[in-house]
């Protein structure tokens, strides 16, 4: 357990509530990620397809590299996961025309659509659990899992 001992020890960081939350997390997880793991198993895909969605989604004509850089995956597995993807019409890879060494990403209709469909789920448990908690609460929740990312991780945020 990390050393929680240096000072004053308010309640939120007592062990026993160290490890609520981190139970609190793996929970949350699971149900946040439980209905687009149905979905996703119907095309047989998993979470890594999940999140190579997700990003492409997020940021049209990403570079390969980028998306290695935001997912912390080796390449060996993005070309699986991507080559499922492109060969089922999710995503299509173009050259790009001012270095034609990378290779940008884009989603088709078909995958605005898988996206779309995955991302609404998981935004209405968040929109849910948001308005059941107040604004106080969200800003504070935020606040939180921006410090669980690690520091040169958090500009992935923007």
């Amino acid at each position: 357990m990390a050393d929680v001992k240096t000072g004053p020890n308010p309640l939120f960081l007592r062990e026993e509530e160290l490890r609520r939350a981190i139970e609190l997390l793996f929970f949350a997880y699971r149900d946040f990620t439980g209905e687009p793991d149905r979905i996703l198993a119907k095309y047989g895909f998993g979470r890594a397809h999940h999140r190579v969605i997700y990003f492409v989604g997020r940021n049209d004509g990403i570079s390969v590299s980028d998306l290695l850089r935001i997912l912390k995956i080796t390449k060996q597995s993005l070309s699986r996961v991507l080559g499922q993807l492109v060969a089922e019409g999710f995503i299509v890879q173009e050259q790009d025309d001012s270095d034609r060494r990378r290779r940008l990403l884009t989603l088709t209709d078909k995958g605005r659509m898988l996206e779309r469909s995955l991302t609404e789920r998981q935004a209405a448990r968040i929109a849910r659990a948001y308005r059941t908690a107040g604004p106080d609460a969200v800003a504070g929740f935020s606040k939180v899992l921006e410090e669980i990312i690690d520091e040169q991780n958090r500009r992935f945020l923007d």
